[in-house]
């Protein structure tokens, strides 16, 4: 078998979906894969960091602080993008924050050096995303309609323009309204997606360029480089991605109080 198959890259496979132990539970016909294991990793880690936020001492810890700032953060963004009422939707989107935040952060860490120890990023599968995102949709159209019942349609209706004119606009406002929910949840699954793949790609051109020898180790040297900027690059894309969610949904949000 020549080396080309031997070292045959498969950027995909990390994205594999498989159970870990036995194939079903006891009695259900449910499966415990890599995924739901991770899941469960990344809110172990959430609860750890919050718990340090619960002491409540007048003067506050590193840790305490560090919490505190940090919903702190995540309260100015629903201040901010929906005004006084903001308190009111800031638990979904602390919650959607966080999980994303640290899904993503994790997922990048190179618990692969440890055997068995691939890291399983699972906002790489859309259907977590994806259903968050129509989370934050079913908020937005329950206050909506809550709110303003049938006048919660005038959101996608242009009052300063001429009445033909708003007619061939109603259709398009209500389009994208309604593709919002792809839209939210599709970038931090591709920027998780993509990100992974380049990855895992460069990465399989370090070893093979080692493994090749001669001109290959400065490509190895070359690939590793790129691995190492591509890695810190997905760390603050996974952030930021996480911020552009939570803002999203609150400026969604915001769209459904004051129908803006």
């Amino acid at each position: 078998m020549s080396v080309a198959v031997q070292a045959k890259i498969d950027p995909m496979s990390q994205f594999m979906i498989h159970p870990v132990g036995s194939e079903t539970l006891t009695g259900s016909p449910f499966m415990f894969t890599n995924s739901s294991l991770w899941m469960m990793i990344v809110l172990a880690v959430i609860l750890v960091f919050m718990w340090g936020g619960l002491k409540r001492q007048i003067v506050p810890g590193r840790w305490q602080a560090a919490v505190e700032g940090y919903v702190g953060f995540c309260d100015n963004i629903t201040r901010s993008s929906i005004g006084p009422e903001g308190r009111k939707y800031l638990p979904w989107v602390f919650t959607a924050f966080t999980f994303i935040l640290f899904a993503n952060i994790i997922g990048a860490m190179p618990f692969a050096i440890i055997p068995g120890g691939h890291p399983f990023t699972v906002t790489s599968q859309f259907i977590v995303t994806g259903t968050m995102s129509l989370t934050s949709f079913a908020i937005v159209l329950a206050v909506g309609f809550w709110r303003h019942g049938l006048h919660f349609f005038s959101l996608f209706w242009a009052k300063d323009a001429p009445f033909i004119l708003a007619l061939f606009i109603f259709p398009i406002e209500l389009i994208s309204f309604l593709v919002r929910p792809f839209s939210l949840g599709l970038r931090p699954f591709i920027a998780m997606f993509a990100g992974h793949i380049l990855l895992d790609v460069f990465g399989n051109f370090v070893v093979q360029g080692i493994n090749a020898g001669g001109l290959g180790y400065a490509i190895s040297v070359l690939a590793f480089l790129f691995v190492t900027f591509v890695n810190a690059l997905e760390l603050l894309v996974g952030a930021i991605q996480a911020y552009v969610f939570a803002l999203l949904t609150a400026l969604y949000i915001n769209d459904a109080v004051n129908l803006h």
